[in-house]
C-alpha cells in the first residue's frame, strides 16, 4: 500500500509539472503586437469619447492581429520619440499616419496603403487664398512631422516657401494647434490632409484647404531596421483584409476610401 501510495504521488506531481510546462508554453505562443502610434492624429489614431482608443490604422492593426491570434498592445508616444521608442524595443513597429517618403532608409516599411498630401489649413475668414498669401504669417507645423519635413528640404521640400513665412512654430500635437489657430495665435497650419479633413468636419467647417499642395505622399508601416520577418507578415495580412473587403470597409468607415493605394 504504501509503494503504491508512493507511485500514485509521484505520479501526480509528474502530471503536475507536466501541466505546469504546457502551460507556459502555450503562454510564450501568444504574441503581443505592440503598435507605437500619436494618440492625437485623428482619423488614423485618437481617443474617442468612450476613451478608447481608436482610429483607422489602430482598427486595421486589430483585424491584423485578429488574423494572426496576437493581442493587440496600443502604445501612445510622444511623436518625437518615435524613433527611440522603437530601437528601444518598447513598441514592435510605428504605425500612425507615417510618411514613408524621404525616410526610405530609415526603417523596414511595409507595403504603402494610403496615398496622403502636405497642405495649409485656415481660417475661411483669414482671407489666405494661396501660398504666397502666407508671406509674413505664422504657420503652425507638428514637431518631427512630415510637414516640417518638407518646409525644412532646402531640395525638394518647400523650404523656399517657409522662409518667407514670420514664424514657423511647432506644437506637440494638432488638437493644440487647431485651438491657437482658433484663436489667432497662428495664421495657418500645415498638415497632412486626412487629419485636415477630419478635423475641420469635426469642428463643424469654418476652415479652408489651400487648393496648393506642398506635396505628395504614402503611408507605410515603420518597423526597425533588419526586421524584416515581422514586415512580411504585416504586409501578408494586409493583402489578406483587402482581399477579403476589411481594407475598403474600414477605409469608407473614416471617411478616407479615396486616399488608399493598397493593392
Amino acid at each position: 500500500m504504501k509503494l503504491k501510495k508512493k507511485l500514485l504521488s509521484g505520479l501526480l506531481v509528474l502530471g503536475l509539472v507536466a501541466t505546469a510546462f504546457t502551460g507556459c508554453g502555450k503562454k510564450d505562443d501568444a504574441k503581443t503586437f505592440t503598435v507605437g502610434f500619436d494618440a492625437e492624429y485623428p482619423p488614423y489614431g485618437y481617443m474617442d469619447d468612450n476613451g478608447d482608443y481608436t482610429g483607422f490604422d489602430l482598427e486595421l492593426a486589430e483585424e491584423v492581429c485578429k488574423l494572426k491570434g496576437w493581442t493587440l498592445k496600443k502604445q501612445p508616444i510622444a511623436w518625437d520619440s518615435k524613433d527611440n521608442e522603437l530601437n528601444s524595443g518598447s513598441i514592435d513597429c510605428i504605425w500612425n499616419g507615417f510618411t514613408m517618403n524621404g525616410r526610405e532608409d530609415d526603417y523596414e516599411w511595409s507595403v504603402p496603403y494610403v496615398d496622403n498630401s502636405q497642405v495649409i489649413v485656415v481660417k475661411e475668414s483669414a482671407g489666405i487664398t494661396k501660398f504666397e498669401d502666407l508671406a509674413g504669417k505664422k504657420v503652425g507645423v507638428q514637431a518631427a512631422s512630415a510637414a516640417l519635413d518638407v518646409l525644412s528640404d532646402e531640395e525638394e521640400g518647400q523650404k523656399a516657401l517657409a522662409d518667407t513665412f514670420g514664424a514657423l512654430q511647432e506644437f506637440g500635437d494638432y488638437n493644440t494647434a487647431f485651438a491657437e489657430l482658433e484663436a489667432g495665435s497662428i495664421d495657418a497650419l500645415a498638415m497632412d490632409i486626412g487629419v485636415a479633413q477630419y478635423q475641420i468636419e469635426s469642428r463643424g467647417g469654418g476652415y479652408i484647404i489651400l487648393d496648393e499642395h506642398l506635396n505628395a505622399e504614402q503611408y507605410g508601416i515603420g518597423f526597425k531596421l533588419g526586421n524584416t520577418e515581422l514586415r512580411d507578415e504585416i504586409n501578408a495580412a494586409l493583402k489578406e483584409l483587402k482581399a477579403n473587403g476589411k481594407f475598403d470597409e474600414l477605409a469608407k468607415k473614416y471617411g478616407l476610401e479615396d486616399m488608399t493605394c493598397l493593392e
